[in-house]
């Protein structure tokens, strides 16, 4: 079964944060954004095929630097619609024409949904055109009359509260919605209450208490809570060297500015020595090989790409465990070409491939006193460093 979900996200969450602070799905959770928790479950699920987020288009800067660690899974942003059951008809129409078969769609202020959840949507979508999940209701219900006073006591047998992901077929709940907005009916307060609406079955699947919605400021002081007794954050370092040679040429590509000089630095890529370097040092802090086991030197698919592809693919490898780069430190050994009056335009060139804010990027050169391969003029060298914060369990 092809599956998508689809991540809703345009909301401005009042509630939970002021209007400096910003939405509370972009709001700090041991060091990423509530969202990105929430695109994780579903991006590092099994099952999932694609990923698509519907966000306020006034969130796009704040969503594209969360955005980036995550891989080829997750689909260009959805512009969300002034109500989230106009969000959730963008989304899916945004799907449409690729034969997905089913869709869960996702509250992004639930962001401690397990894959096991995930995995009971999915499997109730083999017996019925919908799937919730949900828990059974265990405090008492009180009917009130308009004066405050209790007016009844409600029986609460077989009374469940909804959550998400909320999993459908995906043909029938984008007709269902269709159907609503075609009514003019926006009452409805989920997804399986416009698939009830338009006559299809919705089993109610186990959910869990940890993965209620975060709605007010104090649920976000309690999520964060949970954060900080049960994950900590643990500084890894990695660094990382490389080399090329000189050879016949008009620039010097370094750390992705392109620098005019009367040779060029030789390899299978672009040569950019300290890009190479750099993006070592990200794998090397997470324990993830190097830059020609994931880009074989021999495979001609990399012959002459761009050093910026490597350095967004370890980037992407950490996000994918949760974690983020808390810095980095190039240094170019050479004698020629000058770095000094480029070394701000290769600052900025790594910011903005790592989307690293520029206080947490160094760029510095050296020489060697004219010792060596790199003194004679034969090459450039390059080692680089780089931290990288990963959340382990308690």
């Amino acid at each position: 079964m092809k599956t998508a979900a689809v991540i809703v996200a345009a909301g401005r969450g009042t509630r939970a944060s002021d209007a400096a602070a910003g939405p509370k799905q972009y709001a700090d959770f041991g060091g990423r954004a509530m969202l990105a928790h929430s695109m994780a479950s579903f991006i590092n699920h099994p099952l999932v095929d694609l990923v698509t987020v519907v966000i306020n288009p006034l969130d796009e800067d704040r969503y594209r630097q969360i955005s980036l660690p995550f891989g080829s899974k997750l689909r260009g942003a959805v512009a969300g619609g002034s109500s989230r059951q106009e969000s959730v008809l963008r989304g899916l129409e945004a799907l449409a024409g690729e034969d997905f078969d089913a869709v869960l769609i996702h509250d992004a202020a639930r962001p401690f949904v397990s894959a096991e959840i995930i995995d009971g949507v999915i499997d109730g979508l083999a017996t019925h055109q919908g799937a919730v999940a949900a828990l059974a209701l265990v405090d008492t219900l009180k009917w009130s009359k308009d004066d405050g006073a209790i007016g009844a006591t409600v029986p609460r047998n077989n009374l469940w509260r909804a959550q998400t992901p909320q999993g459908f077929h995906y043909q029938a709940i984008l007709e269902a919605h269709r159907q609503a907005a075609a009514a003019d009916r926006s009452d409805f307060t989920d997804d399986a209450s416009i698939a009830e609406w338009a006559g299809l079955t919705v089993r109610l699947t186990e959910g869990s208490a940890r993965n209620d919605k975060v709605t007010t400021a104090e649920d976000l002081q309690i999520a964060r809570r949970f954060i900080e007794e049960n994950v900590i954050v643990e500084a890894r370092t990695g660094s990382g060297f490389d080399v090329h040679r000189f050879t016949e040429g008009d620039a010097v590509l370094l750390c992705g500015v392109k620098i005019p000089h009367n040779k060029r630095l030789e390899g299978h890529s672009d040569a950019d020595v300290g890009l190479h370097a750099l993006t070592d040092a990200i794998l090397g802090a997470i324990a993830d090989g190097d830059i020609g086991q994931h880009f074989p030197p021999l495979d001609p698919q990399w012959r002459g790409v761009a050093s910026h592809v490597f350095l967004s693919d370890a980037a992407r490898r950490v996000g994918k465990l949760g974690g983020r780069i808390a810095n980095v430190d190039v240094t170019i050994i050479c004698e020629v070409p000058k770095v000094g009056p480029h070394r701000d335009a290769m600052r900025r060139s790594i910011s903005d491939i790592l989307q690293l804010e520029l206080s947490r990027v160094c760029v510095k050169a050296t020489t060697t006193e004219r010792l060596g391969f790199t003194g004679r003029g034969e090459g450039i060298a390059a080692m680089a460093s780089a931290t990288v914060l990963l959340p382990a369990p308690r």
